[in-house]
C-alpha cells in the first residue's frame, strides 16, 4: 500500500499556505485572478561501468511560479514569473514582476482561469508515492546497477564491453492554488534500473542495445539479472546487420517503438494544433480516422500510472476519455484556453511547469490491446520488417507524411531472421492508421504505451 503524505505534515501545510498567501498577495497587487504552483523534488542517479561507479549524482530542487491575469473578463492580460527564492523579499519581487509584466502584454479574450464549478480532483488513492524509493541506501542502489550490468556481461562471450548499468530514483511534490478557491497537492515517486551492453562481432563491428525496468516503488522493479539478460539478448540480435533493397512490405513496430505512433496520435489530437489548423485531424471529430479495431485512450486516473495525477495543471480533475474509439475520432485533448478557442470544454489535459501558460499533456496515453498475439500478427507475413529502433523526426503533422530512420529484424515466413540497419521507413500517418493491426501485448514502461503494431503497405528505402 502506498505511503501517501498525510495532511498533518507541517511542511505540507506550510507550502500549501505559502501558495495561498502568494495568490492573495497577487490579488492585493492588482491581479484580477492569480494561480501559484510550487514544485519540489529530489533526484538520484548512478552509472556503473565495468563494475566501477562512473557517475553518482544526487540533487534537490524547489521552486514557485505565479501566473496572474489583469483586466476584465474578455480582455485579460496575462503573465507569469518564477523563482527559487522563498524569502519574503523574493516572493514580493515575484508578485511585482508578474503583475507589472501582465500590464504591458496584449489583451487576449480567451485567457483566464477555469470557471469555479469546473475545479476538483480525484479523491481516490492513486498509488503514486512510495518512501522506499529514497529510503533504499545508496550502496544498495549502486549494487542494483552493478548487478544489471554484470548479468549482461555474463550472458555471452561476445559481450565484453558496456555503456554501463544505471539506477535512477526521483520524488516530486506539487501544490497548486488559485484565486477561485482551488488548493490541491500530490506526491509522486519513481525508480528505474537499466543495462546497456555492447556486443562485438567477428569483424570487430559493435552493436549497442539496452533494457530497463521502471516502477513507482523498488518492490515492483524487475530483478537486475533479468534486465541485464534481456539487454544482452537485444544487443546480440543486432549483430551482423545488413541493408535490404528498397521495397514495399508490411512493417511491424515493436512495443518500445510503437508507442511513438501513440505519441503522434496525441500530437494530432492536441487542441493547440487543432485550433491553429496544424493537424491533419482538424475539423474531423466524429469521422473515421483509423482501422475499426483501433481504440486510443487517455487516462489520467489510472492507479499507479506514470501519467496519473489527481488534477491537471489548472486544477481540473483528470479523467479517462477515448481519443479514437473503434476507428472514430471522439475527442481532442484540451486545456481551458484551447477549449475556449474551439468553443469546447477542457478535457483535463492542462500541463504546466513553474513559468508560462498551461500547455497540453497526456495522462496515461495508450493504444488499447487487440486480440492477436505478436506471433499471430507476424504469422502470415512472407517478407517484412520488424522495427526495434527509430531515428530522426521526419513527421509532418499537417500532411501526415512520415519518414524515419530505422533498424530491426527482417521477417521471413512469419519468423524473425537477421538484423537490418541503415534503412528508412516511410508512409503517411493518415493511411498508416487506416491499415493498423494491434496485438495484445500492452505493457506500461512510461506514460505513453502501445502493444505491437502492424502496418501493411509501407515503404522501406534501403539499398
Amino acid at each position: 500500500m502506498s505511503t501517501e503524505q498525510v495532511t498533518s505534515n507541517p511542511t505540507t501545510l506550510n507550502l500549501q499556505q505559502l501558495a495561498a498567501d502568494l495568490v492573495a498577495q497577487a490579488m492585493q497587487a492588482g491581479a484580477g485572478d492569480a494561480e501559484a504552483v510550487i514544485a519540489e523534488g529530489d533526484e538520484f542517479s548512478t552509472l556503473v561501468r565495468l563494475g566501477q561507479v562512473e557517475t553518482l549524482k544526487e540533487s534537490g530542487s524547489r521552486g514557485i511560479g505565479l501566473r496572474v491575469l489583469v483586466g476584465g473578463e474578455g480582455a485579460r492580460r496575462t503573465a507569469s514569473a518564477s523563482t527559487s527564492d522563498f524569502s519574503a523579499a523574493g516572493l514580493r519581487r515575484l508578485v511585482s514582476a508578474a503583475v507589472e509584466l501582465a500590464r504591458v502584454t496584449s489583451e487576449d479574450p480567451f485567457a483566464g482561469l477555469p470557471e469555479r464549478s469546473a475545479f476538483g480532483q480525484v479523491e481516490d488513492d492513486l498509488d503514486l508515492y512510495y518512501d522506499d524509493v529514497y529510503s533504499l541506501p545508496a550502496q544498495e542502489r549502486i549494487e542494483q546497477a552493478r548487478r544489471a550490468e554484470a548479468a549482461a556481461l555474463a550472458a555471452d562471450t561476445r559481450i565484453q564491453n558496456s555503456d554501463g548499468g544505471s539506477f535512477d530514483a526521483a520524488t516530486g511534490h506539487k501544490i497548486l492554488a488559485n484565486s477561485r478557491g482551488f488548493l490541491g497537492e500530490y506526491r509522486r515517486s519513481s525508480c528505474s534500473v537499466t543495462a546497456m551492453p555492447i556486443a562485438q562481432q567477428g569483424d570487430g563491428g559493435m552493436q549497442r542495445d539496452y533494457w530497463y525496468s521502471v516502477a513507482r516503488t523498488v518492490t515492483r522493479l524487475d530483478s537486475p539479472e533479468s534486465i541485464g539478460t534481456e539487454a544482452a539478448r537485444r544487443a546480440l540480435r543486432r549483430l551482423n546487420a545488413r541493408r535490404v533493397p528498397t521495397q514495399r512490405v508490411p512493417i511491424v513496430f515493436a512495443p518500445e517503438v510503437a508507442r511513438s505512433i501513440a505519441g503522434h496520435i496525441f500530437e494530432a489530437a492536441n487542441g493547440d494544433s487543432i485550433y491553429r489548423g496544424a493537424s491533419f485531424w482538424a475539423n474531423r471529430l466524429g469521422e473515421k480516422v483509423a482501422a475499426a479495431e483501433v481504440t486510443v485512450i487517455d487516462d489520467g486516473t489510472m492507479r499507479g500510472g506514470f501519467g496519473t495525477a489527481p488534477f491537471d495543471g489548472e486544477g481540473l480533475p483528470t479523467r479517462r476519455k477515448a481519443i479514437v474509439e473503434k476507428g472514430i475520432l471522439k475527442n481532442y485533448l484540451l486545456n481551458t484556453y484551447t477549449g475556449r478557442k474551439l468553443k469546447m470544454e477542457s478535457t483535463g489535459n492542462a500541463s504546466r511547469g513553474l513559468a508560462g501558460n498551461p500547455g497540453i499533456g497526456p495522462g496515461n496515453l495508450f493504444i488499447q490491446p487487440g486480440r492477436l498475439s505478436p506471433a499471430d500478427l507476424l504469422g502470415d507475413i512472407r517478407t517484412g520488417f520488424y522495427v526495434t529502433k527509430l531515428m530522426g523526426f521526419g513527421v509532418n503533422m499537417v500532411t501526415g507524411d512520415y519518414s524515419r530512420g530505422a533498424s530491426g529484424l527482417w521477417i521471413e515466413n512469419g519468423e524473425l531472421t537477421y538484423s537490418v540497419e541503415e534503412v528508412t521507413v516511410a508512409g503517411n500517418l493518415m493511411e498508416m492508421l487506416q491499415n493498423l493491426a494491434v496485438a495484445s501485448d500492452l505493457e506500461f514502461r512510461g506514460a505513453v504505451a502501445s502493444p505491437t503494431l502492424r502496418i501493411d503497405g509501407m515503404t522501406i528505402a534501403g539499398e
